[in-house]
């Protein structure tokens, strides 16, 4: 089997285990890994031979950028204190936690260079953390809660690494240099995403094309990422906020074409990407083994205690902060999402498992200083990376599933049912103003503005049949059904067209073009 076969064949995993996983009630990236784990054991599966500074470019824009899609800049302005004391402040208190512990443990380890471990297994991974989040039916602040510490905490964690990486190269520390060096990495990122965000939303309203617009949101994260980092910012930051900025002003309510396109696009390009990235991890773990070179026990101890630590940290930070958060939301009555309730903090704490972002920091540890001598400590912080990644990812993601039904966290669907149902009456209230307008210029036949009443009241049933009353809501239930019953014969005489369209492809004289034409005009109007 080569390099390209193998690849396939992880797109294929990818693939099989979203189904898998809802069956079993796990989530789809630790079967990923356990499979990664299972082929990186086959003698015919070949080593990975991906640059290790290529993997981050290459894997962390497209995750990022389709989680943003799942959020919004209100979420993050409303819920910046939670995200900061998880993104920010945990990731310093992990680095220098883990950073302590490596330093007296393993042998011969400068500090730098541990630091530099602390600094790589802090952030808790956002792609793993959303999908087990998303798959559990988790209540939405705890959702946006970990989507936010999980898009940021990158961030804070590989400057954090590069400054200590740095250090252990030269062998020297500057603290205001590296302040510095902080400061000027997030301006820059902010500068690239924002510019770059303006400029793709000029650029998508040229292209118009809902085909043409989806390929240019595909080549935006990696032009962001690529930007900053050439311009020494921060790539993983200028992600996000070019992400957000689409979001926020690329969105046009009738463009529903390319609205449909653009989000089943990125489900696609969500679902391959973090099954490869995670079929990685567990390709690599064999490799990884040859680090221990006869020491496996003894680095297997350092790999625990450091995952030990990593995993008490969260929880002995998360107590005190959840409690601190709960006390300002009191005080100041503020718009933010914060844990309610012990178990939910509990789960949060259980959450934070290790992924893509450590894998590539860890492979990424130089190999040599500037002064020719090999990096110190360089395969104990790899073995004890891959010990801390496996141990949250496979562990904690595994265990998660249960805890939570244990606990009985669950989302407030009263909740949910409320927002749904106070939408569509504005979505209703909207269609019978506009009504209105319309009739006040244009001059309807009584029959015709009688339909048009009862479709803009529809438009609200359809989507919370709770909105209305027992009597209109019989009546509403007796036109689905006759709607229904003409759908499903629609349905039909579109099938029926559809086919004789594409036998007409294979017939003598017939330009596939044209039949493609026609059948996407079919085709929408199906959809429609």
């Amino acid at each position: 089997m080569d390099q390209l076969a193998l690849l396939f064949l992880l797109l294929l995993g990818a693939l099989l285990t979203v189904p898998l996983g809802e069956r079993l009630g796990l989530p789809a990236p630790v079967l990923m890994t356990l499979v990664g784990i299972v082929l990186a054991f086959l003698p015919f599966v070949p080593n990975v031979e991906i640059p290790p500074e290529y993997i981050l470019p290459l894997v962390l824009p497209p995750l990022l950028y389709a989680a943003v899609q799942r959020t919004s800049w209100r979420q993050f302005a409303a819920n910046k204190r939670p995200i900061f004391l998880l993104a920010v402040a945990l990731v310093f208190v992990t680095t220098a936690a883990v950073g302590a512990v490596a330093n007296a443990l393993v042998p011969g380890i400068p500090l730098a260079a541990a630091i530099a471990l602390g600094a790589l297994v802090a952030p808790p991974d956002p792609v793993a953390a959303t999908a087990v989040a998303g798959s559990l039916g988790l209540p939405r602040r705890l959702v946006s809660i970990l989507e936010g510490e999980g898009l940021f905490n990158d961030v804070t964690a590989i400057v954090l690494y590069h400054v200590a990486i740095a250090a252990a190269v030269s062998g020297s520390f500057s603290l205001p240099a590296a302040a510095g060096a902080l400061v000027l990495s997030a301006v820059v990122a902010v500068a690239v995403g924002l510019g770059l965000g303006w400029l793709s939303n000029k650029l998508i309203g040229y292209l118009g094309d809902a085909t043409l617009q989806t390929g240019l949101t595909l080549l935006v994260p990696f032009v962001s990422y690529v930007l900053a980092e050439e311009l020494h910012g921060s790539g993983v930051l200028s992600v996000l906020v070019t992400a957000l900025f689409l979001a926020e002003h690329a969105a046009d309510a009738d463009d529903v074409m390319g609205r449909l396109a653009g989000q089943t696009f990125w489900e696609i390009v969500d679902t391959l990407v973090t099954g490869i990235a995670f079929g990685l991890i567990g390709l690599e773990v064999v490799h990884v083994f040859g680090y221990a070179d006869g020491h496996v026990l003894e680095m297997l101890g350092w790999g625990a205690a450091v995952a030990g630590t990593v995993v008490v940290v969260r929880l002995l930070w998360l107590l005190p902060a959840t409690w601190l958060a709960q006390r300002m939301h009191t005080l100041r009555d503020v718009d933010e999402e914060i844990p309610v309730s012990w178990r939910e903090t509990v789960v949060m704490w259980w959450a934070g498992m290790r992924g893509v972002a450590s894998v590539a920091l860890a492979l990424a540890v130089p190999l040599t200083t500037d002064d020719g001598e090999p990096f110190p400590g360089r395969a104990e912080i790899v073995f004890i990376a891959f010990c801390v990644i496996l141990t949250t990812l496979v562990l904690q993601g595994l265990t998660l599933p249960a805890l939570v039904r244990r606990l009985g966290v669950k989302a407030d669907t009263e909740t949910e049912r409320a927002l749904e149902r106070e939408l569509a009456i504005r979505a209703a209230k909207a269609a019978k103003r506009r009504l209105k307008e319309i009739e006040e210029v244009e001059d309807l036949p009584e029959e015709v503005q009688e339909r048009l009443h009862r479709g803009a009241f529809d438009i609200g049933a359809r989507i919370s049949p709770d909105m209305v009353d027992d009597e209109r809501r019989a009546a509403f239930t007796e036109r689905v059904d006759r709607f229904k019953a003409v759908q499903r014969i629609q349905k039909e005489l579109m099938s029926a067209a559809r086919h004789e369209v594409l036998a007409a492809r294979s017939e003598p004289g017939a330009d596939p073009e044209v039949v493609d034409r026609v059948l996407r005009q079919l085709d929408v109007r199906s959809m429609r």
